[in-house]
Order: structure tokens, then sequence, then C-alpha cells
């Protein structure tokens, strides 16, 4: 039994640190009042924890907004690299201020700075300017981009731009019209599909009977909308942290989390304001149209906002513990738009996607944990996402295992191949759940139009800007942080009463009954919340499925019972870019033997990291390595991410043929150059096996390419000595005349033979069709072509025109064939990685300026595939582009090199004649014979 004593005794003690406890936690909420107040006051609110400067405000742009861009001071001790290529943050404009990007050290700013990069902050003030657009913002976005790379010319890539929740949608609507400006986008919580998912907070929209409440809100709000609104949706997610869990935790913990809590509601609390045209935009078009991820959109000047147009690689950061954004709504935008994997590589966009388990919506950005792992690994590695091939990848971030001696850091970012199918599996579409959605759409139009013709006059009649500021001021939102400040009669003693318990606090033991009936009690409140919760968002659910299901409504949008017609149907394709694709193929079909010593390295470690499930960045600093150590010198960032994608492509296309073509590729190539990558290659690939072993397929694969390399060095050490022995007259033949007119002939070819003796890149497949079927006449080309000769396509188009094969030269060529041996097609066929001035195809589609009032005046919107077809070859420049290479092969008048002049014509592939190359004819007994020596 207990004694009464020590009964007495945890009573008491139990009362009075509930009792010293509680006059804390009202001090603590004075504080935050307090704060809210400054913050009000202050001209550009923010939460950012680093110095900054002004570099670009948006009010001088020529359609301005509220936003402006300022540049992060690095600390002293941790100075940035001008070669590396910047980071802009750019924060939500949802209801809250700016600053959530760099709220804490451990954050996506901490992580940039940390990696040695620039780093630049988008923000904005709390008030828009008198007529903003969600489009003005869209360009504002694009011009801050283009002036961070302006500021850092020297960096080795485009700036990387990150989205966090709201602003995701926006600067992918702004990288989708203007690609050429953007380098990587990282989108962490960015919702982009709204109807994806089970998220209630989706079901919204369609419950208050659509976008009407929005627009008479902002009516009452004098052409204003409060962002409270928003944090108060965002709020009656979790009724059980909004209404018991965060107050209680710092009450219970009043020692400890003033410092926390007072920070962290200085952002929860800087409620901002959107105009009234960006808030109905985004509700219509958005929340409730969910026209983004469809290629809905359009903007003011004619130009399609396509997401396939990005052709930066995107990575998306969502979690499953985030009920704002989850991972649906971040990735269902990848199955709207795209049908297969092969649809997303023929628009050339890279999309890496990773998930986290657990953590919230606000962990995503200001978490310490994510800040260290997640964030710094995206900073860190975004140079060798930047070079990923076309396709979706899913990346994983974990502990770096305790052995590995070529990475020093604590976490390890891996990467492996995964698909649309796999998205799907996370998204879950659901058509008829888009048909009733599509029907909440409709209904949502027609209650606008009422209220727009009938109430809305009078709502605005009687709102003034008085009016506004009273609703303003007894918003529940804002009345909470105004309700209790120092200017209340009752704050001051409270204070000095928290002053006086700080100096003689009286803690409780943790074991003592009533704490511990505390605790219990406060469990079953979250427990009751959560129920409670859970029966109202079932009852939402079940609601707007039973409402917008009904015949009548879903008829409204146009459905009718038992119709299988999509809600939203696929974008499609335009002509242009069906064209692109077909002209595309055809490009890969003559890059199968085009190429060099990269081309070839490339396909080689394409083809063993094939044969494992996963990549990960070990690979990158062991190449780094052998970089130093052999000093292959600066690297064209751009021009390498160009080649990567193409031998990706050409890989993908043509399969194992394009594994068996390398020594073709090598033909060209000293033996000592084909060596030394082969020990490159072999060396990179020990490196990773000794930290984890390699499997059997990959050894394998590994032997077959190294063979390849020691096959192709072998080769070209046998044609240095047939070139020897070719020095004197050609053998004899078995017919005389052929024998007298071969060694006739021999001294003219020597002197100008049929192959121009520097071979480019770009006449590489046009030389060795005309050395091959020169025979004996082309001297010191037989035994190399005769062992390396180019491997045939698996299946060869009707139609492949000259101008078609040799339009697809890759940029990594090193200028060479830009230089020295450029045609006509391939310089004006501009491709996915390549074409004038490295501008990526899909700027066509889309790319305009940025402000058209000032750069386009009246001049109409240009699709640029249709120009990219229109520049691109026509039937007669195959013609045109033969011509050099038939008249130098010509251009010996003797039989033989009339022969060869022949034989290379013909089989050279010419536009218009529909039919595959043909096998060069034998030259004659001679031929077989020198053909078998060699």
């Amino acid at each position: 039994m207990m004694n009464p004593w020590n009964l007495g005794q945890t009573v008491s003690s139990y009362f009075v640190d509930a009792w010293q406890r509680a006059i804390l936690y009202a001090d603590i909420e004075r504080q935050v009042g307090d704060q809210y107040q400054a913050q009000r006051k202050v001209e550009v609110p923010n939460v950012l924890n680093f110095p900054a400067e002004l570099v670009m405000s948006g009010l001088t742009l020529p359609r301005p907004v509220n936003y402006l861009m300022v540049r992060i001071l690095a600390p002293e001790d941790q100075p940035t690299d001008p070669s590396k290529r910047p980071f802009l943050v750019v924060d939500p404009r949802a209801g809250h201020g700016p600053g959530i990007g760099g709220f804490k050290s451990d954050s996506e700013i901490g992580a940039a700075l940390q990696a040695g990069h620039p780093c630049y902050f988008v923000g904005f003030l709390p008030d828009p300017v008198p007529g903003q657009t969600v489009e003005d913002v869209m360009r504002a976005h694009a011009a801050f981009v283009s002036k961070a790379a302006e500021l850092h010319p020297e960096s080795q890539g485009k700036p990387v731009v990150i989205g966090n929740c709201q602003a995701g949608w926006q600067i992918m609507m702004a990288a989708a019209v203007w690609p050429e400006l953007f380098g990587p986008l990282i989108l962490a919580g960015a919702p982009v599909s709204y109807w994806a998912g089970r998220n209630p907070m989706r079901y919204a929209g369609g419950l208050l009977g659509g976008s009407w409440l929005t627009a008479m809100t902002s009516d009452l709000g004098n052409g204003r909308f409060d962002g409270a609104w928003l944090v108060k949706n965002f709020e009656n997610l979790d009724p059980a942290n909004t209404l018991w869990s965060k107050q209680y935790n710092v009450y219970a913990n009043a020692d400890t989390e003033a410092e926390r809590y007072i920070g962290f509601e200085k952002y929860w609390g800087g409620y901002v304001f959107l105009n009234d045209v960006e808030m109905q935009y985004i509700v219509d078009n958005l929340f409730i149209g969910n026209k983004l991820s469809t290629a809905q959109l359009m903007t003011s000047d004619g130009i399609r906002i396509d997401l396939r147009n990005i052709r930066s690689p995107i990575v998306v950061f969502s979690s499953f513990g985030d009920n704002i954004t989850p991972p649906a709504q971040a990735l269902g935008w990848i199955t709207d738009l795209y049908l297969d994997d092969d649809d997303v590589r023929s628009h050339d966009q890279t999309i890496v996607f990773t998930t986290h388990d657990r953590i919230g919506h606000l962990g995503i950005f200001v978490s310490g944990s994510v800040g260290s792992k997640e964030h710094r690994k995206f900073a860190s590695t975004i140079d060798q996402i930047d070079l990923l091939p076309a396709g979706i990848y899913r990346a994983t971030v974990e502990e770096t295992p305790d052995d590995d001696t070529l990475l020093n850091d604590p976490y390890l970012m891996s990467v492996r191949q995964s698909n649309l199918a796999e998205i799907a599996e996370i998204v879950q579409p659901d058509p008829e759940s888009d048909r009733r959605f599509a029907a909440a759409a409709r209904l949502s139009e027609i209650n606008l139009a009422f209220y727009k013709s009938t109430l809305q006059p009078w709502v605005k009649a009687l709102s003034t800007p008085y009016t506004a500021a009273l609703l303003e001021a007894v918003n529940p939102m804002r009345l909470s942080y105004e309700s209790w400040t120092s200017a209340h009669p009752w704050a001051a003693t409270i204070h000095q009463w928290a002053e006086n318990i700080a100096q003689q606090r009286q803690t409780v033991d943790e074991d003592n009954i009533f704490l511990e009936a505390q605790e219990n009690f406060s469990q079953a409140m979250e427990r009751v919340l959560n129920n409670y919760r859970d029966r109202r968002d079932s009852i939402y659910q079940i609601w707007f499925d039973t409402v917008y299901g009904s015949p009548l409504l879903m008829a409204l949008a146009g459905h009718a019972p038992g119709d299988s017609v999509p809600a939203r149907p696929h974008p499609g394709s335009s002509p242009e870019h069906l064209a692109f694709v077909r002209q595309q193929m055809h490009r890969l079909d003559g890059l199968l033997n085009e190429g060099g010593l990269l081309e070839a390295a490339l396909r080689a470690l394409f083809h063993i990291a094939k044969q494992r499930n996963s990549v990960d960045e070990r690979y990158h600093h062991a190449a780094m390595r052998l970089r130093e150590q052999y000093d292959t010198g600066k690297i064209d960032i751009e021009k390498m991410r160009a080649a990567i994608r193409e031998q990706a492509l050409v890989l993908a296309h043509h399969g194992h043929k394009a594994v068996e073509a390398i020594p073709h590729l090598l033909s060209k190539q000293t033996p000592e150059e084909i060596r030394l990558v082969a020990s490159l290659i072999k060396k990179l690939i020990s490196a990773i096996d000794e930290q984890d072993a390699a499997p059997e397929a990959v050894v394998k694969a590994s032997e077959e390419v190294l063979g390849l390399f020691e096959m192709a060095a072998q080769q070209q050490e046998q044609g240095k000595k047939s070139d020897e022995a070719d020095a004197k007259p050609v053998a004899k033949t078995a017919s005389k005349t052929a024998t007298k007119a071969a060694a006739k002939t021999t001294p003219a070819a020597l002197k100008k033979p049929a192959t121009p003796a520097p071979v480019k890149p770009m006449a590489q497949a046009v030389t060795k069709t005309v050395a091959k079927s020169t025979g004996p006449s082309s001297v010191g080309t037989t035994a190399k072509t005769a062992t390396s000769a180019p491997v045939k396509p698996a299946a060869e188009p009707a139609t492949k025109p000259l101008a078609q094969t040799m339009a697809g030269v890759p940029a990594q060529a090193l200028g060479k064939a830009a230089s020295k041996s450029a045609t006509p097609s391939s310089a004006t066929r501009p491709t996915p990685a390549t074409g004038a001035a490295n501008k990526p195809v899909a700027t066509s589609f889309a790319s305009g300026p940025l402000f058209p009032a000032e750069k386009a005046k009246g001049k109409p919107a240009v699709s640029a595939p249709a120009k990219a077809v229109s520049a691109g070859a026509k039937p007669g420049s195959a013609t045109t582009a033969t011509k050099p290479a038939a008249k130098a092969a010509t251009a010996p008048t003797t039989p033989a090199s009339k022969s060869a002049a022949k034989s290379a014509t013909s089989s050279t592939p010419s536009s218009g004649q529909g039919k595959a190359a043909a096998k060069p004819a034998s030259t004659g007994a001679a031929s077989r014979t020198r053909q078998r020596k060699s």
C-alpha cells in the first residue's frame, strides 16, 4: 500500500511542475505573437539562415513580379568553386513566406554550399504586384536562371534549379518553354498531377462545388487572396497535430522546445498574399483541372506548355509520409504524358526519382537528416546525374560500406534502370476516378460561371480596402497570433513569472505516476483525433464518389455509363515530333558504324554496366582518379553528355550489334591508343570489383569488350605490316590483262588514292565503303577493311538517304567533322543533343522570348520541329553530299580507278533510290588472292 506522505509529495511535485510548464508555455506563445507582429513590419520577411545579397529584382522586369533573386554568401572557410554549376533554390508561394530551403545549415542551400557550388535563392515579397499572373512569374524564373548562368561563364554546366512544393511545377513550366536555359531540375515534394493517389486533399475542390469559393474569397479580399486560408487547408489534413500534438509537445518540453518552436512558427505564420488572377489560375488549371500533366495549358502568346519538352534531367524527391504531396502526385505526370519507356527515350528525357519511407512534407525541406543525406548527395552527384542517358531511373541513398576505399563519404548514391511500369505501381492510375474528377471540374466551371454572372458584381461592389483589412484581421489563422502578444494586459505579468520560474525551476521525476497519466492522456487524444481524421476522409471519398459518379454529373463531363473513353486522353504527339522520331531512327541506323575511341569506349562501358542491377557514384570517382593520373585535360560536359546519350540510344536501338561494331569504330586508331583505352576500361571496372564482387555476367561482358579492343589493336598492327608490303607493285592476278592494268594504275593510285588520306568522322561511312570496293587499287586499306568490316544493322529501313546517315554525326567528334568535312545535311539538321549552337531540338517546340511585348511584337509562335523538318536534308541533298566522295574516287582515269569509283558510288546509299547499299563487286582473282594473303 502506498505511503500517504509519498503520495502527497508525488501529487504536489507534479502539480508544481505542471503549473510552471503552463507559465513557460504561455510566455513562449507570447514571444511567437511578438515575432509575428515584427515580421509583418519587415519589408522582405524571410527565414533564411544564410547571409545574402540582392542580385536581381522581379520588380524591374518588363512584366514586374514580386519575386527577387539573392546570392548566398559562402562562409570564408568554405569558398565556392567558380567552375562548378550554380544552384538556384526556389521557394513555394503557397501561403507561407520564403526561406524554407535555407532554414537550417543542413538544408538544400547548405548542401549546395558544402559541395562547392555557387548558390542563389529565389524568394518573394508578401504582397504581389497588381495584375501579376502565373505566366509573369514563370517568365521571371526563366530570367533568374538566365542571369545565374550569365554570372558564371566558367561553369561546366547549366544552372541546377531546386523547386520546393508549389515552386516545382512553376519551374517545370518555365523549363518546358525555355529548355535551353535550364540544367538539372530537382523537384522536392512538388505536386504536378493532382488527381493521382489517394490523398483526401484532392477531394476538397469537388466537395466545395468547385472554384467559385476561391473567386469569392479573392473578391472579399479586394482582389487579393489571403495565403492563410491555404495554410488552414494544410492544417486540416492532420487535426491531431494541429489541435493537440504540436501544442502539447511545447507544453511537455517547455524547458527545451522554445527555440525550435519559435523558429518554426516564424515560417509557419509568415502568411503572404496572391493576386486573384493567380489563385484562380492555380485552382482552375491545377488543383481542379489538372491540366499541366497532360499538356493542356498554353501561354498568352500561344505556346503550349508541354513537360515533354524539358531536356535536362528531372530529379523527383517525394515521401510516403507526406500527406500534402504523396509520391503519386509527384510522379503521376509521368504516366499521364508517356505511353511506354520508348516514348520517354524518344523525347530525350531523363527522369530520376527517389522516395523516402516516412518523412513528412516539411521534413523534405527542413529535416536535418534529409538535408545531410539526400540533398547533400543530390548536390555532390548532380554532374553524374546530368550525364545519365534518356530513360527512367530510381536512385537510392544508403550507408557506404565500411571497407570502401573509393568514396570518402558516409552515404552512397546508387542508380538503377527503372521503367514506366514501376512508376505506375506507385501512382496506380485509375480511369474511373479520373472520370469523376472530370465531372467535378466540369461542375466547377458551371458554378464559377454562375457566380460571375450573379453574385460577383455585388460582392465586388461591397468590398473595399477597409472591409478586406477587417476580414484579414479576423482570419482564424491570423487571430491566433494577434490575440496573445506583449500588448495584452496580462502579458507583462506572465513574462515576469516565467523569468522567476526559470531561476527556480522544479521538475518532476520521470517515473511520477501523474506524469505517466499525462502522457497516456495525450496519446489517447491523438488516437481519438486520428480516428476522427480517418472517418472524415472516408466520408469525403464516399461522398465525392457518389455525387460525381452519378450518371447526371458524368453526363455533364461528356461521359456515358460504361464509356471507355479516358477522361483525359493522352496528349499525343505532334506531326513534327513524329517526323523527328522517324529522322532519329534513320540517324541511329547510320550511327551503328560511326565513331571512334570515345564512342567505342562508351559502348563498352554501357555493355558492362547493363549486366549490373545498378551503378553508383564510385564509378565516377574511379574515373576521376584515372583522369588525374593520365592528365586527360579539361572535358566539355555538354559534348560528353551528348556522346553518352547518343551511344546509349545506339546500343538500345541496335542491341548487341552495337558492341560487335566496336572493332570497326577503332579501325582508324593506332594500336597504342586502342590498348590505352582498353587498359583504362579494365582499371575502371577493376576498381569497382575490388569493392563489390562482380557477377558472372559482368565478368563475361568485360572479357568480351576487352577482347574486341585487343582484336582491333591486332588488326591495326597487321594493317601496318600490309602497308609496308603494299609499297611494291600489286601482285599478279589470274588474268594477265588485269595484271598489266593493275600494274599500270598502281603508281597513279599511290599518287592520288580514291580514299582521302585524312579520314574524318563525318566521312568514315563513305571512305570505308570506297576502300572496301576498290580492292588492290586502294593501297593500305584492303587488310583493314577485310578484318574490321562494318556491322550491318539487323533490319535496314526501306529508305536511308546518305544525308540522313551523315546528319547524325555526334557533337563529340571534337569539331573535326564541322571544320574539315562538313556536309550540307549535317549543317542543317539539329538533333536532340546537337544542332546549331548545341541548342536542343526540344527548344523549337516551345521556345519563345521571355517577354514577347519587348522582343517579338506581333509575331506568331512558330513550332521548332516544323523548322527542323523544313531545315532537314531534302531528297536531293543526298546526291549533293555524295559528290565530293564520288569526285575523289573517279579522279584517276585508269580502268582500275574507274572500277573503284563506280563501286564506291554504287555502294553508297543514295536518296531517292529506296534500296540498301549493295555489296561491292569483286575486282577479280587478284583481289581474292590479295585478301587471303592479308
